[in-house]
């Protein structure tokens, strides 16, 4: 690897640009955090606190006007944003990483893509939780056969947030591209794909529970996928009693697996990849368990040991993708066949009606 650390410019310090991408950004071999933007004076400081040596700008175009001196744009600001932004920077001639969703539309993501083609540079899409514990293991134990063959996949993303907290991300706007289908949906979607191959037919129910809410809190996703496998996807703010993160049923044995990764936490509370903590591992407590037969909560099943989380390996991948020596971890391509399952499930929610890709 060159000596020579790969310049980052990251475009936004709210939730995921200082608790998700400055930290990882930091702590990757050949990535150095060059420049935050952010308008905000607090978060100005909060940035230059956690990290010193960075230079700080106001406006994204501050970055444009100097694209010579980086090497990488992170765009982790507001949904709304990503297209304008990311299409910027491909315009100044600089590779770009995009939070999640990379876009409102699937036609726009792969119009993103074309550009970032035509003009021969990375455009990757942060999709984290695919190097969540969980996620991880399943991936194993289905590579292996354990399970035999998937029937059925079920995977949650809950919370209970009774109280909507307000923001962009809770807006009614559909400027804002808010809402948990866009949110949450955006990682469990993602996940279905990736394990189980493309969906063909998707129905969807989507709810407005919380008074006062404006975009929806309580989603269900049904997917049918050119494989067989059926997926059940829920992501909720409004469940009172959490279910199992994921429950997958095949011809063999099911594997049932309650709990979060441990890495959002982790970083949330200021611990950082490469510190003294042994970084994404999980209590064994909270390790799920497959077997065939029996409840897991009745003591059915044998524990499987969880996979270490590895959010640092996105970033890894990127810096390799970067220096020509890997792949592009998440291309906008596989991001545009999410969202149009996103897009589906919108229509069928709205309709009423199952919808075929």
């Amino acid at each position: 690897m060159s000596a020579t650390p790969l310049r980052v410019g990251l475009i936004g310090y709210g939730l995921a640009g200082s608790v998700f991408h400055a930290p990882l950004i930091a702590a990757t071999e050949g990535l150095a955090l060059d420049t935050v933007v952010t308008s905000q004076p607090e978060r100005q400081q909060q940035a230059r606190a956690e990290f010193p040596d960075v230079r700080l700008a106001a406006t994204a175009d501050e970055l444009f006007d100097r694209a010579d001196e980086l090497d990488l744009i992170v765009v982790a600001s507001p949904n709304k944003t990503h297209v304008p932004l990311a299409t910027a920077a491909l315009k100044a001639g600089l590779p770009v990483v995009v939070d999640k969703p990379v876009a409102g539309t699937a036609a726009e993501a792969r119009a993103l893509a074309a550009l970032a083609e035509e003009r021969g540079l990375l455009l990757s899409v942060f999709q984290n939780r695919r190097w969540d514990n969980d996620f991880l293991t399943l991936r194993h134990l289905l590579a292996d056969g354990e399970l035999g063959d998937a029937w059925r996949f079920e995977s949650r993303f809950e919370r209970w947030r009774p109280q909507p907290k307000g923001g962009w991300r809770e807006s009614g706007d559909p400027a804002e591209i808010g809402g948990l289908l866009y949110d949450l949906g955006s990682h469990v979607v993602d996940q279905a794909l990736v394990l189980f191959g493309p969906a063909t037919e998707v129905y969807a129910e989507t709810d407005i529970r919380r008074p006062g809410a404006e975009t929806d809190d309580d989603t269900f996703i049904a997917l049918t996928h050119a494989s067989g496998v059926r997926s059940h996807l829920y992501v909720s703010a409004t469940a009172a009693q959490l279910g199992p993160r994921f429950r997958v049923l095949g011809s063999r044995a099911g594997y049932v697996k309650y709990g979060l990764d441990p890495q959002e936490a982790a970083l949330r509370e200021g611990s950082r990849p490469g510190g003294t903590v042994d970084w994404g591992a999980e209590d064994p407590s909270l390790w799920g368990r497959i077997g065939s037969g029996e409840s897991p909560l009745t003591g059915g099943g044998t524990p499987v040991p969880t996979l270490a989380g590895d959010y640092p390996a996105y970033y890894a991948a990127v810096a390799d993708a970067l220096r020509g020596a890997g792949p592009n971890p998440v291309t906008a391509l596989e991001a545009a066949a999410a969202l149009d399952v996103l897009e589906a499930a919108r229509r069928s929610a709205r309709e009423k009606v199952t919808v075929t890709l």
